[in-house]
């Protein structure tokens, strides 16, 4: 057997591990053929995808770098930078479903690197977001229901600011570096090295990060990375928000995810991440498949709604709903 053989064998293996366990048949919806031609991995998508995230976010840095005395343009530059930071948790996602290039290794490598830059541990994150895939919006299943929730305004202003995924971070960061995982069903035995040594090494990295900036008496760590990421932050939970809030929590992945219809820029940093109830239904395709597996699926989805503004005020009419 090749290695190319191989390459193959594994990523199928891995993209099998996060199909839901029950629900609706994804068979009866696409045909053989159909899923199949929206299957095929190409490295050239990736690579221009992840050029064009890197140069926007290279652009808007150094914007934000060279006019901090300019406000009318270092706010916007620091807003744009900050979430192309925030948002390389979108590619991060998708090297974690080893569906970005061809070889699962060049994934992994993209993932922990991505990973890096918007505060994740793919090395973790890979078993968690399996089970949130296995076991979407069932309860005290889905990892993701552990989450704080928006029954009220002041948890959804909360939820909004970042601070809780700060805090759940650098919890779980410093939990996994000491190698306790008490509270993570989803990691077994076997992994739990693996996601030890992840840690630390990444931990490692900005230990480094803040040692040159404080050797060079530069803010560079806080300017360039801590700060932006901060202000990042509330626009990607904006959107992530939109995934799964209101939807039924059963198993049925027609009903339990939303696709939010939205402008090309936000597709763009978010990797087609707004096609979630597609990426649901089928993890195997590839993010740069997604909008023509859309076209396809969209009228067999219950939740398929037109922008974050829109979907965010319905979360919070439904929210003084249940309050009176």
């Amino acid at each position: 057997m090749s290695n190319s053989d191989l390459s193959v064998m594994n990523t199928t293996q891995e993209l099998e591990s996060f199909a839901p366990v029950s629900g609706a048949n994804p068979k009866v919806i696409l045909s053989v053929e159909e899923l199949n031609a929206l299957n095929v991995r190409s490295n050239r998508p990736g690579w221009l995808q992840l050029a064009g995230h890197l140069a926007v976010m290279g652009v808007s840095g150094y914007l934000w770098g060279t006019n901090r005395d300019h406000l009318s343009i270092a706010l916007p530059a620091l807003v744009v930078y900050g979430f192309s930071i925030a948002s390389m948790f979108a590619p991060m996602h998708e090297f974690v479903h080893r569906t970005v290039f061809t070889h699962y290794r060049l994934n992994d490598l993209m993932a922990w690197l991505t990973g890096l830059l918007s505060f994740y541990n793919s090395t973790f994150y890979r078993r968690y977001h399996k089970w949130h895939h296995r076991y979407t919006r069932v309860p005290n299943k889905d990892p993701e229901l552990t989450d704080l929730e928006p029954t009220n305004l002041r948890n959804y202003l909360l939820i909004i600011s970042g601070l809780p995924w700060w805090i759940g971070k650098l919890q779980g960061h410093f939990s996994m570096a000491f190698g306790q995982f008490q509270d993570c069903p989803f990691i077994p035995e076997a992994a739990q090295k693996e996601i030890t040594r992840s840690t630390r090494l990444q931990l490692a990295v900005y230990g480094i990060a803040i040692a040159v900036s404080l050797i060079f008496k530069q803010p560079w760590f806080f300017v360039y990375w801590l700060l932006p990421l901060a202000v990042g932050q509330p626009i990607l939970r904006f959107i992530l928000l939109a995934e799964h809030t209101e939807c039924s929590r059963d198993n049925n992945f027609l009903t339990n995810t939303r696709t939010t219809l939205t402008g090309w820029p936000i597709r763009f940093l978010m990797w087609n991440m707004p096609y979630h109830a597609e990426h649901h239904l089928y993890p195997s395709i590839p993010f740069h498949a997604l909008p023509l597996a859309h076209q396809k699926l969209s009228d067999r989805f219950t939740h398929v709604d037109g922008g974050y503004m829109k979907v965010n005020r319905n979360i919070i009419t439904a929210m003084k709903r249940v309050a009176v």
